[in-house]
């Protein structure tokens, strides 16, 4: 019986079949660093915005809570940007401490608006002035269009806006804390009782808690919580 022998160019194969498997190899882990990189997943995103609006000044040094200008946050999903008439209560028109008399306003002490002349208002002037037209803002957090978020159903359970926003409190300019990634949302999933607190104090920023963890399982427990892992949770 004649002995088999493979032709010559199995050799050439067999080296190209492995160098093709380091290349998907390499290819597959440049794909998962890309995919999980800071400047991929929009860590540190701080656009600028038309109005350089200090959250540090009206969150953290004048204690302005988060309700008063995302005032839609516990009842709905999306926690809305305020309408320029918002702003204007304190940047804009006449504001005094006037008394209603027979149906007649008395004028009373004029508490002024505050910085009536600075030009970085414009925007918001302008839109008082066209019918609350509202000023183009930029989008700091933006998640993907298949993905489902309520607000409304995690500040009502007691997830504070510390957990996804950081300390809004502390920045002069907004940017992005958290990479919003699936991993990122199923870990809390997975372990709420770390950023569970009281639901009546979500918006209190500074809020320091002995036992964080422990306080959280507390709530956990109390308020029976038990989110979901599937996909359809979040994928609608």
């Amino acid at each position: 019986m004649q002995e088999f022998h493979f032709p010559t160019w199995v050799n050439k194969f067999t080296v190209m079949l492995i160098l093709g498997g380091l290349g998907v190899a390499g290819y597959l882990a440049t794909c998962l660093f890309a995919g999980i990189h800071p400047s991929v997943v929009n860590v540190g995103h701080k656009p600028k915005q038309p109005v350089p609006f200090s959250h540090k000044l009206h969150a953290g040094q004048l204690k302005l809570d988060c309700r008063y200008c995302h005032n839609t946050v516990e009842k709905a999903g999306h926690a809305a940007i305020p309408p320029s008439a918002t702003c204007g209560n304190c940047h804009g028109g006449s504001r005094t401490t006037g008394t209603m008399v027979n149906g007649t306003m008395q004028a009373g002490r004029d508490l002024g608006i505050v910085h009536p002349d600075s030009t970085l208002l414009t925007p918001i002037r302008t839109s008082l002035e066209n019918d609350d037209k509202p000023v183009q803002w930029e989008r700091v957090h933006d998640l993907p269009d298949f993905v489902y978020f309520n607000h409304a159903a995690h500040i009502s359970r007691g997830v504070s806006c510390v957990s996804c926003h950081g300390r809004i409190d502390q920045m002069e300019v907004v940017e992005q804390k958290e990479t919003l990634s699936m991993k990122w949302c199923l870990d809390c999933h997975r372990a709420p009782e770390q950023h569970l607190r009281d639901p009546a104090l979500v918006t209190q920023l500074d809020l320091k808690i002995e036992d964080p963890v422990a306080n959280g399982a507390m709530w956990k427990e109390k308020l029976n919580i038990n989110p979901n892992v599937s996909c359809s949770t979040c994928h609608r």
